[in-house]
């Protein structure tokens, strides 16, 4: 009925749930996670758009593949030659693809009550918070970020360099396409389950702990 729609509308706007607060405290391996990596038309937080998005479930310490997802979506503005250059998606792919609304309620679906995995976790957190039109903490709370946790293991300073690819290579993970969504999401789901078995050996193995580090 219409109220129903009308409340299910209002329920996407506001995103999906955070998990529970109690989650922050399990181990990481009784978690449920969601890897997500966006590719934009450019890091223009105000303005740019996202032409696709990867997800890939992680839950029980296990990647769940078969429910990982993937899809194109119409930007509102064009991509930036620099952008096209670097996930390779052209304007030609994205004639019929699906508008930002359709992304809306697929990653709502997708992110509900899990949190965050991202690589770089400042770019999914600004655009997300533009998809949903809610506030950058309200992702930040739930984010791991994967980038972190590396430069924490191997003992180097928050701004060092330090690329998805070159992190994967050094953890044995095979990379099969760069600046692709889907497999972003994936290389950085299996690099996470790798460096939190570490992190967890050096008795830093709760949810908790991943987002204090992640901060």
């Amino acid at each position: 009925d219409r109220d129903g729609r009308g409340r299910g509308q209002m329920s996407l706007r506001r995103g999906p749930r955070p998990p529970r607060r109690p989650a922050r405290a399990l181990p990481w391996r009784r978690a449920a996670f969601a890897s997500l990596d966006f590719e934009t038309t450019g890091l223009d937080y105000r303005r740019d758009d996202i032409v696709s998005f990867g997800v890939v479930p992680v839950v029980s310490g296990r990647v769940i593949l078969k429910a990982a997802a993937e899809q194109l979506i119409a930007p509102a503005v064009p991509a930036s030659p620099a952008s096209m250059k670097v996930h390779g998606i052209v304007p030609q792919e994205l004639v019929d693809a699906r508008p930002v609304s359709s992304a809306r309620e697929a990653l709502h679906g997708l992110l509900d009550r899990r949190f965050l995995l991202t690589w770089y976790g400042e770019v999914e957190i600004a655009f997300l918070g533009r998809i949903f039109g809610t506030r950058r903490g309200t992702w930040a709370r739930r984010t791991v970020d994967v980038r972190k946790l590396v430069l924490r293991l191997e003992g180097r300073p928050a701004a060092t360099r330090n690329t998805l690819g070159g992190s994967a290579a050094r953890y044995g993970i095979p990379v099969a396409s760069p600046h692709d969504a889907l497999d972003d999401a994936l290389v950085t789901a299996q690099l996470f389950l790798v460096i939190a078995a570490k992190l967890e050996a050096a008795g830093r193995g709760r949810v908790r702990d991943l987002l204090a580090i992640s901060r």
